[in-house]
Parts: structure tokens; sequence; C-alpha cells
């Protein structure tokens, strides 16, 4: 009975966008209530891309700053994911669950630097300073993604101490989306590129100063060089 019904809903709805096709160059005459429930499920896509585009490039740019001040962490992070995809030439997604350090870099830069640092609505839960509680995490200010490798602390909301993504029913529903936003772009950046600061700066230097909003961005954008990985090889080869 479950299937019949399915297929019938599946029916109409294929029926109203076949419909919209044959309309797309005349003006509307009539709209019914599946056809506006298919604009909301257009516009709500939308909007759960660019949200999670948003939060997940400033956690891109909070974790590359990390690695780039904590330099033992970038060099471990790059290694593991140049073994990875060496013999492929190139980073795709079906590698990333091999990334079992980075996936811990990404979990540390969202303990530190939680996208949305107040989870609404009703009572407000402030998940940037339980991520930063001493009651919970040893060296609580301190980067180190080691604290969750062979830890079964993750994203789901399960562990109250660590909800980047908030937890119960109003947990996030793109986490999976949101994560991988942030994993995928991380191992291009490491596996293409060596990174070095501008001008002499040194790493312990580098300004990590938050604009706090609905989400926590970094104040300035992150200046540093990037040095092509196949150049590095090449000179390596050649020396």
């Amino acid at each position: 009975m479950k299937q019949r019904s399915e297929k019938i809903v599946e029916r109409i709805i294929q029926e109203h966008k076949d419909q919209k096709k044959k309309k797309n160059n005349e003006s509307a005459t009539h709209e019914d209530f599946v056809d506006v429930l298919l604009k909301f499920q257009d516009r709500m896509t939308l909007e759960i891309f660019a949200a999670g585009s948003e939060t997940s490039s400033s956690a891109v740019d909070w974790a590359m700053a990390e690695m780039i001040r904590n330099r033992r962490v970038m060099k471990k992070a790059q290694e593991e994911v140049r073994q990875v995809f060496n013999k492929k030439g190139k980073v795709d997604e079906a590698g990333i669950s091999d990334l079992k350090y980075l996936k811990s870099v990404v979990k540390e830069t969202l303990r530190l630097h939680p996208s949305a640092p107040l989870l609404l609505p009703r009572e407000s839960i402030n998940a940037w300073a339980i991520g930063r509680d001493p009651k919970y995490w040893t060296e609580p200010e301190s980067f180190m993604p080691e604290r969750f490798v062979d830890s079964n602390i993750d994203f789901k909301g399960n562990n109250f101490e660590y909800i980047p993504f908030g937890a119960g029913r109003r947990i996030c529903p793109g986490i999976s989306y949101g994560v991988l936003n942030i994993e995928l772009p991380l191992a291009f950046l490491l596996y293409h590129f060596d990174w070095k600061l501008p001008y002499g700066l040194k790493h312990e230097d580098l300004d990590m100063t938050e604009l706090f909003g609905v989400s926590v961005r970094r104040k300035d954008h992150l200046s540093v060089i990037p040095i092509a990985y196949d150049d590095l090889k090449i000179n390596s080869q050649e020396g």
C-alpha cells in the first residue's frame, strides 16, 4: 500500500513538473497546492545550499589559519592527504573517508570556532563557550586535533560538550553536506599547495581575532602564499 501511494504521489509531482516545462514560455494561468509546494521546495533547497556555503567557507578559513599557526599539524595533515591521493594524482570525494587525521582537524576547528556560536531558538546555548570549557577539555585554548583521534565524539549531538551543529530535534539537518564542504576544500588546498606567510610574518603572530555575529568569522582575511605541489616535486627530483 505504501509503495502504491508513493508511486501515485511521484506521478502527480512529475505531471506538475512536465506541465511547468511546457508552460515555461507562457504566463501561468493557474497554480494548485502541489505547484506551491514545489516552489517552496526550490526555495528551501537554495537556502540550504547558501547557508551551508557561508558557514563552510568560514570553517575552511579557520582551519587553514590554525594549521598555519601550528606547523606540526599542517605537516601531519598534508602528509596524510598526499599519501592517500598521490596514486590518483587528484583529490576526490571517494578518498575523504580515509583522511582520519584531517577529520580530527575539522572537529578541532569546529570546537574552537563553531560556525554558529549561539544555538537558537528560545533559550540560547553558547556552543562557543562549551567548546572551550576546561571542565570538559584539556588545554581548551590549544589547537590539538589529536584529542579527537580514536575518540567516539562526533557531530551528531550525543556528546553535549561538543555541539557545533546543535543537538536533538533542532540539530542542523545538513551536517553531512556541511562537513564534506569543509573536508573536501581542505584536502584540495593541502594536496595541491604548500603554504607560507608573506612579509616575514611569524606563524605564532598570525592574527586570530574573531568577529562575532550570527556566525563567527576571522576579523581579517587570511593572507598566505601558495606554492604548487607539482613544482615542489619537480624541484626535489632535480635536486
